[in-house]
């Protein structure tokens, strides 16, 4: 699967650049692939659970996920229950992005940082 790789274990070599490369590129993808899917569901429910425009609802759904907040109030019960558990989704999603793009980075410090201390 894309973005998923094995890393070396702490006794072997650091992996060469262009490995690191292609393992921070495949990461990469998959966090582009969780904010397209985030943001599919956030229009797709914005526009028939709150009631808004495709474009309103793809906006609505770009400025939760990135923390900026809501555009539109929602009016109906199922548009409030709908926003509330898109942003607790899009925090989640978030947290999982940075964790997805940061792990090839975390792990080839510490592995360059174990290879020092041995």
């Amino acid at each position: 699967m894309i973005g998923f790789h094995k890393f070396e274990r702490r006794g072997d070599r650091l992996a060469p650049m262009n490995v690191f490369l292609s393992r921070l590129w495949g990461n990469v993808l998959v966090a582009v692939a969780i904010v397209a899917f985030s943001l599919a569901l956030g229009t797709l429910g914005y526009h028939y659970l709150g009631n808004v425009g495709w474009i309103d609802g793809l906006l609505n759904a770009a400025m939760i996920l990135t923390g900026m907040g809501p555009v539109d109030k929602m009016e109906s019960t199922e548009g409030k229950l709908f926003a509330t558990f898109y942003a607790l989704y899009s925090g989640i999603a978030f947290l999982t992005m940075v964790a997805v793009i940061l792990t090839p980075l975390y792990h080839r410090f510490m592995h360059h940082f174990h290879m020092t201390a041995d």
